[in-house]
């Protein structure tokens, strides 16, 4: 009884907080036809607003899989100090509102900041285009990849990679043939995770993307605009671009579930 007690839970919350929202998308944005829908999809402001997204996500992503390959690699093979300060570093992006980080990067990159107003002579701007984008994706995003290598890494231990040092294979093909194989699951989870972190961040990019229309609004951005433009239409049909791009990378999250279920995923 109890057991039916909990599940039951668990599917009504799901319904209500996922589903309902999810199905009220898709009800309004197809509401007036699939005409309509693609007319509001292929407006000029709102494409723009995809490519900079996918833009984005895509110089995002291989930046996080170096940082977190060699941040994983630090903490779990060197002892060292401030080795636990390190990883509670890379984990603040957890714990920090997004709207607060891109405040902070405003305060320190932008014009009137140490770092921006040093560069500003120069000609170079880093807030208000895709660079300050792309910075506060990055920061909202790190942990990600580091987060389900490290535990992957921890439990294959050390033995394998020095059996092969010991046989005369270099830093590279260790890498190569021993590490890389033990922690490709988990590196392609912790890809899947950044990308789609990167692609629904609303609160840090709205802080530093000036949103300029047909600039440097990102889709979230676009969806926010077009509802206060009382354009519901466009808004929800947008959202529905959203919300698949999350669908996607929620199935590919599933495969690699499916097909490595011991993946060693994060705590």
């Amino acid at each position: 009884m109890r057991r039916i007690v909990l599940v039951s839970l668990a599917i009504l919350f799901a319904i209500v907080v996922i589903v309902l929202p999810v199905a009220a998308i898709f009800t309004r944005a197809f509401a007036e036809g699939l005409g309509v829908w693609a007319q509001a999809v292929t407006e000029p402001e709102t494409l723009a607003a995809l490519r900079l997204t996918v833009l984005t996500a895509l110089i995002v992503l291989p930046i996080n899989i170096v940082f977190g390959l060699c941040a994983a690699w630090a903490i779990a093979r060197f002892r060292f100090p401030g080795r636990r300060a390190l990883l509670v570093l890379i984990e603040v992006p957890f714990a920090i509102s997004p709207i607060v980080a891109g405040l902070c990067f405003l305060l320190i990159y932008g014009a009137y900041g140490p770092v921006g107003g040093a560069l500003q002579p120069y000609g170079v701007q880093l807030m208000f285009n895709l660079t300050g984008i792309v910075l506060v994706s990055l920061f909202v995003t790190c942990p990600f990849v580091m987060r389900e290598v490290l535990p992957v890494l921890a439990v294959s231990g050390e033995d394998e990679e020095r059996a092969a040092l010991t046989l005369g294979a270099s830093g590279w093909q260790i890498f190569r043939f021993v590490t890389f194989p033990n922690i490709t699951w988990a590196l392609v989870y912790g890809a899947i995770l950044a990308t789609a972190r990167a692609i629904g961040e609303f609160g840090a990019v709205s802080v530093v993307s000036g949103a300029i229309r047909g600039q440097t609004m990102t889709l979230p951005l676009q969806i926010e605009l077009l509802y206060n433009d009382y354009n519901t239409t466009g808004a929800f049909a947008a959202a529905t671009v959203l919300a698949l791009l999350a669908l996607v990378t929620l199935v590919l999250r599933g495969l690699v579930s499916v097909f490595h279920p011991a993946r060693g995923a994060a705590p």
